[in-house]
């Protein structure tokens, strides 16, 4: 009677919260899966989601709650807590809400049957803003302050001129192969979010100054290493985003460039010169790989603003 007591108690004592902890943690990996293989998401989309997701879950671990029993009001509370004691934005809400309610509709579809504790709290409101953009000018001063002579500046200009003349995503660029390069068509093959791949053409200006990398400075990186990657860190393996975003902020601090710009600005500076000049909506979506038009159209609306402010400056009536 004692010996099946003890039993009894080793299995519903300590070793409960542990049998939770692991069930949450097969669920979290079950969901990732589910975004990679189902819904097709890049690595830093799934890490996104997987990210909120952990923040709710250490939330709820204050108070000894686990993320497959939350309520409503835990849900709430978490909200509440990130934007008051956390300073975070409606943005942010807004996406840490997003993962939390798909989390739940994947477990009740595909793990056990559980009420969506998300489903029924409303999104924050999200401000629009526009992204900022460099204006042709400020595209020229960029580009004359990076030399052609030094083997890593050339990398660098090669790249920023990918990013700008074909309107990449910075991990489009630093994925980008040698095999991807189809100099003779003026083409590259990109391979975009969800693993959707596009042909997108390239600049004049942007195949010579690739053609001058691989040819002068990419073998000098690489010294006897190998890669199949177009650009090389020194070290000789893939150029990664952060050092990018490092090295750009370098390059803008030699101008007089006050803007806040980072590679996506290169990006955006490609769609609203396109629209600026005439090209037409869907050409634009086409070629930044964006799946739903109305992420594109942001772009008309920064091509208007800088239209307006070139009408108010030289109009005599502007």
């Amino acid at each position: 009677m004692a010996g099946r007591s003890a039993d009894s108690r080793k299995g519903s004592g300590p070793a409960n919260p542990r049998r939770k902890e692991l069930k949450e943690i097969q669920a979290i990996k079950k969901f990732k899966r589910f975004l990679q293989t189902e819904r097709g998401l890049s690595p830093n989309s799934i890490y996104s989601y997987t990210y909120d997701l952990k923040k709710f879950s250490d939330f709820l671990s204050r108070s000894d709650k686990d993320i497959l029993s939350a309520t409503h009001d835990d849900v709430q509370q978490f909200l509440k807590f990130e934007k008051n004691k956390k300073h975070n934005s409606s943005r942010t809400l807004a996406r840490s809400l997003a993962a939390i309610r798909q989390f739940y509709n994947f477990i009740s579809l595909n793990v056990e049957r559980i009420e969506n504790p998300a489903s029924r709290i409303g999104t924050p409101q999200v401000e629009k803003t526009l992204p900022d953009f460099l204006t042709v000018r400020e595209i020229d001063v960029l580009f004359r302050s990076i030399s052609e002579s030094d083997p890593f500046e050339l990398r660098d200009k090669a790249i920023f001129e990918l990013l700008y003349s074909c309107g990449l995503r910075i991990t489009e660029a630093v994925e980008l192969a040698v095999g991807d390069l189809d100099f003779e068509n003026r083409f590259i093959t990109i391979t975009g979010k969800g693993g959707k791949e596009r042909m997108v053409p390239v600049s004049e200006e942007a195949v010579r100054l690739i053609r001058k990398y691989l040819k002068h400075s990419r073998g000098d990186i690489l010294g006897d290493r190998l890669s199949d990657f177009v650009f090389i860190s020194k070290k000789g393996s893939k150029l990664n985003r952060k050092s990018v975003w490092r090295l750009l902020k370098g390059y803008v601090d030699r101008t007089q460039i006050k803007k806040n710009i980072t590679p996506h600005t290169l990006r955006h500076s490609f769609a609203t010169h396109l629209l600026e000049n005439g090209a037409d909506l869907r050409s634009v979506q086409e070629l930044l790989g964006h799946m739903d038009i109305s992420t594109t159209q942001v772009y008309t609306h920064l091509a208007r603003k800088e239209l307006q402010k070139i009408h108010r400056r030289f109009h005599p009536k502007g």
